[in-house]
């Protein structure tokens, strides 16, 4: 229990207005070297805390503190720790799932917003926060009419602040793009490093699928859209330096699947890829225990693994510690590192969510494409 609910408690039950100097004095939830304490306040008939950290419990009972309406829970968390959180609270027999009333630190995905937990240690890097000094890059949007996927594509397009059509940029065309943008503070970070000369000045092409679990999961059809029909499309559109070298792929989850099989479909085509908590889900004998919708990416990872070939020259992998796909993401990196291909890789104390591919954003695209800085300084 932290040290300012053992004082709240230490002298038998507290009246209502201990309880409420204590609401109004606390930052919650309660941060301490040694984990979190998570409080609710209110009258419920029990009360749950969800989050997602493989290999621990999905529901963590609250217990109420006797003769008031605060219910807590400590949770032993590692130093730098950073997870996403609800409180799942029952009252009148129904059950609902609700955001963490006490902590207004919360975090957007395409599903709705999580409560967040910042343990101790954790600070939010201050390059993925809007900088006044750094100037902004535009964004423009860019049709394409697709043969492989049958429909128009779009993707919006980031161009660097002092975009010059007489000079030619790298390219990273990045699955999911559209929500890097949103929740994972995309554009904000790529101003910044080029601001900071962490990361050369690139074009970013932002893709966006309606059917990413089944384009994303070793589609033949959505690989030959990003090679043939949109890679040709950001040539013509844009000047780029247009050699391996300077061309990457980039995605998370699913995305992180596409991006390899894209480059492995086509090698020689991208020699950087920035792959994030990526669903390399295979299976060595016998069936896989994911569900049908990771049949495909099975079927793509067995493959790979037989016959990984020569996908990139240098890879930047990461993956979140309390992620269920932890092991999948370290299984991949002796793949590649045994074909020559350089290897950078990161593990976060955090799960599977935007924020923490927001977090490492500036380590894998400062190692990929260089800026100035590195260039001097490593």
């Amino acid at each position: 229990m932290h040290a300012a609910l053992r004082a709240l408690t230490a002298h038998g039950t507290p009246d209502e207005a201990a309880i409420v100097s204590f609401l109004r004095a606390s930052k919650f939830p309660l941060i301490a070297a040694d984990g979190v304490t998570f409080v609710y306040a209110g009258d419920a008939e029990s009360v749950h805390l969800r989050c997602w950290i493989s290999g621990l419990a999905a529901a963590q009972p609250l217990e109420r503190i006797d003769g008031t309406s605060l219910w807590a829970r400590h949770l032993e968390l590692p130093p730098g720790s950073r997870l996403e959180y609800k409180f799942e609270r029952r009252t009148q027999g129904k059950s609902e799932l609700i955001l963490d009333p006490l902590n207004p630190v919360q975090a957007a995905d395409p599903f709705g917003a999580n409560s967040v937990c910042q343990a101790y240690g954790y600070v939010r890097p201050d390059w993925t926060v809007d900088d006044p000094l750094a100037r902004h890059g535009t964004l423009e949007e860019l049709q394409v009419s697709s043969t492989a996927l049958g429909d128009q594509r779009r993707a919006l397009v980031y161009l660097p602040a002092r975009f010059r059509r007489t000079r030619r940029y790298p390219l990273l065309i990045v699955h999911d793009g559209e929500d890097y943008l949103r929740f994972a503070s995309l554009r904000t970070v790529l101003d910044n490093l080029i601001h900071r000369l962490e990361i050369a000045p690139l074009i970013v092409a932002c893709t966006h699928s309606p059917d990413r679990l089944r384009e994303y999961a070793g589609y033949e059809p959505h690989a030959r859209f990003i090679v043939e029909e949109l890679l040709q499309s950001l040539r013509v559109q844009f000047p780029l330096e247009d050699t391996p070298d300077t061309r990457g792929l980039m995605g998370a989850s699913f995305g992180g699947v596409a991006s390899l099989y894209t480059a492995w479909r086509y090698p020689g085509m991208f020699g950087r890829l920035l792959l994030q908590s990526g669903s390399f889900a295979f299976s060595d004998f016998g069936e896989h225990k994911r569900g049908p919708v990771f049949d495909p990416v099975v079927q793509f990872v067995n493959k790979f693994r037989a016959a990984p070939g020569l996908p990139t020259e240098r890879a930047y992998v990461s993956c979140g510690i309390y992620e269920s796909l932890i092991y999948e993401n370290r299984s991949i990196l002796p793949l590649l590192r045994d074909r020559g291909i350089e290897v950078r890789y990161e593990e976060a104390r955090d799960a599977h969510n935007w924020e923490n591919w927001r977090d490492r954003q500036r380590a894998g695209l400062s190692w990929l494409f260089p800026g100035p800085l590195w260039m001097v300084y490593e």
